[in-house]
């Protein structure tokens, strides 16, 4: 996979290169740009971002906090559902585990929605990859610590919204068997499907999962391989056979 070349704001950083910022951090963080009544909520934050008044990760609070953010991914969203965007939209990746999504639900419940959005801006792994002048980016593949992290933020940095419901994370379907990819999830065995066909976006996922694999030393690749269930090291099996 070709490395990202991360797009920065600096104090050196002219107008229109900010303006060039704002375009990129509204596609990450919104998935599309806002709309004119949206500009009117983000008016101030973004007066004060093109004046250097404040950086990329104030900006990104700002927007996080905002009702613009609120409304297109929480107020119609499940907790779960939601934790997941957070994570693809200011950490670049899906959820690790489960105790990762239980600690920031944690968050959720006890101190509100901007709390969680102030922690993950504010964690030793944002200031670690992004720093205070990157704009979050979908990380390479040397980031990852298993395929089946890898594989998860692939599906999720290619899913718009509601092309998989609000409900259900990525994370959660995989493991419970459910094709989400209608927006409304069900059992494969419900449709009567023994071996649908595997779709366009399919083929991508399985290709960068093997080359993926190719950059492990053999004792490594075992090892991940071993995290995997039989139903997934078996559909690994047909992919490298296909």
């Amino acid at each position: 996979m070709k490395l990202v070349q991360p797009i920065t704001v600096s104090r050196k950083s002219s107008v229109e290169e900010r303006r060039i910022a704002l375009y990129h951090i509204y596609q990450q963080v919104l998935e599309r740009q806002p709309y004119c009544y949206e500009q009117q909520v983000l008016a101030k934050a973004e007066k004060d971002f093109l004046a250097d008044k404040i950086g990329v990760r104030r900006f990104l609070k700002e927007l996080g906090h905002s009702t613009v953010y609120l409304n297109a991914f929480y107020f119609n969203a499940s907790n779960l559902k939601f934790l997941e965007w957070c994570f693809k939209h200011f950490m670049g990746r899906a959820p690790v585990d489960q105790d990762e999504i239980r600690l920031y639900c944690n968050i959720l419940m006890k101190k509100g929605v901007q709390a969680v959005i102030t922690a993950i801006l504010d964690s030793e792994e944002y200031r670690k990859v992004f720093g205070c002048f990157a704009i979050p980016y979908a990380r390479e593949q040397s980031h990852y610590v298993s395929p089946k992290a890898y594989l998860e933020t692939q599906i999720l940095n290619r899913e718009y919204i509601e092309q998989r419901g609000h409900v259900v994370p990525t994370m959660y379907w995989h493991e419970l068997g459910l094709n989400c990819d209608a927006g409304v999830c069900r059992h494969p065995e419900a449709d009567e499907v023994l071996d649908p066909p595997v779709s366009e976006m399919g083929e991508m996922l399985e290709t960068e999962l093997l080359e993926f694999l190719k950059t492990l030393d053999t004792a490594k690749a075992r090892e991940v391989i071993a995290t995997l269930s039989s139903k997934q090291k078996e559909a690994l099996r047909k992919a490298i056979h296909r």
